[in-house]
């Protein structure tokens, strides 16, 4: 069976003076149940890349309103959530000195089915 999901994305804007961070997600990204799938967020900034950058996923169940929060990076260190059904399944591949603040989710469910967003902030 194969599942769909929606990868979001969401550029961060830093404080005044104002500059935009572009990010780069597959628009559509398929697995099937129980394999792995890797969530790709590259993003691109005219400013250097800050110790304070952080970078954060959240998901939206297919038919839900409501999203929450499943990883965070912050201070050079991956944090998953530990609510939610993605807590043992999550993997940080992603480096943000290279500009990637990409997930790997290994077995897939059925409920994974949804929106994906990756949220990336680079405070000056």
């Amino acid at each position: 069976r194969n599942l769909l999901l929606l990868a979001g994305l969401l550029g961060a804007l830093g404080v005044s003076p104002v500059s935009p961070i572009h990010v780069y997600t597959a628009r559509e990204v398929f697995g099937t149940v129980g394999s792995r799938v890797t969530l790709s967020c590259s993003f691109w900034s005219s400013e250097w890349i800050s110790e304070d950058i952080s970078i954060t996923w959240h998901f939206q169940a297919e038919g839900s309103r409501d999203s929450i929060s499943i990883f965070h990076f912050a201070k050079g260190q991956p944090y998953i959530d530990d609510v939610g059904s993605f807590k043992e399944r999550m993997e940080w591949v992603g480096n943000p000195r290279r500009k990637d603040g990409s997930i790997v989710i290994h077995s897939l469910e059925p409920t994974d089915n949804g929106t994906f967003t990756c949220d990336v902030k680079n405070p000056p």
